[in-house]
């Protein structure tokens, strides 16, 4: 991480509170409204984007102007801005957006800033539900309806008696479902449809496991920063770093992380 001063640290998150303010007015302005349309981003299968998902990516790049001019931003909707600062700014205005049209409350607004070595601060919110899942520069947070508590991972337990979450059933490419099934066949209860909410669960201490498949760096930064601040462990399917998303293994401690890890492995061997 970028060697920051208080002040600068005492910014960032200013800002990253400001930006998730602003894409809570716009994304809580068109839920579960009965005209919200979608468009579909894909054309062999549907990746639906709404005024929503721009609007609010909108109100944070005009936001980040006036605040942070100096940064760079990664968004999902409109791509990247060059800055000269060393910082990114890593935006979802909707990660879920599936979820969001469906009604449902699972997804979420990811805000994340990083340097060259990854993201060092993060937040999922819910604007919904009213829930802000802060974690790095020295914190590790959640904001709700019952007030203010501490992010902190649950113990080391044996698969079997884990926790798992993930998107969807059907996790990537084919070999990378059955690698999945792998890890599912073993844990105590499997659970779909979380989108980034399964990351604050585990960040929350409530599940064990998230593993999932194709993501993009804007799907993982902000989830990255929240689970390890709260003592958890992200990486790829070989236990690498996975900024740039792809395959995610996240894990509520290192031993679950390692055991899932393996079992990962050997099935993509097969």
């Amino acid at each position: 991480m970028a060697d920051l001063g208080k002040a600068e640290q005492d910014s960032l998150k200013q800002t990253a509170n400001a930006l998730a303010d602003v894409a809570q007015v716009e994304t809580l302005r068109h839920f579960r409204s009965a005209d919200l349309q979608a468009d579909n981003k894909e054309t062999d299968s549907f990746d639906p984007v709404t005024v929503a998902d721009r609007a609010a990516e909108t109100a944070m790049r005009d936001l980040l102007a006036k605040m942070r001019p100096d940064d760079a931003i990664l968004g999902e909707e409109f791509g990247y801005t060059k800055g000269t600062s060393g910082l990114t700014w890593v935006l979802d205005p909707i990660d879920g957006t599936r979820s969001y049209i469906s009604g449902t409350p699972t997804w979420g607004v990811l805000i994340s800033v990083r340097d060259d070595s990854g993201p060092f601060f993060g937040m999922i919110v819910q604007p919904y539900i009213g829930e802000r899942f802060i974690g790095g520069l020295g914190e590790a947070r959640m904001i709700g309806p019952h007030g203010e508590v501490a992010l902190k991972t649950r113990k080391a337990r044996p698969l079997s008696q884990c926790r798992m979450l993930s998107t969807f059933p059907a996790v990537g490419t084919r070999e990378e479902r059955a690698a999945f099934d792998t890890v599912r066949d073993q844990v105590q209860l499997t659970r779909f449809g979380t989108d980034c909410y399964g990351y604050a669960m585990i960040a929350a201490g409530q599940v064990d496991l998230v593993v999932e498949a194709g993501l993009q760096p804007y799907d993982v930064q902000a989830p990255i920063a929240v689970v390890q601040a709260a003592g958890g462990v992200i990486t790829d399917w070989n236990g690498n770093p996975a900024h740039e998303g792809g395959r995610l293994l996240a894990a509520a401690n290192p031993q679950v992380h390692a055991a899932a890890l393996e079992i990962l492995q050997n099935a993509l061997k097969e």
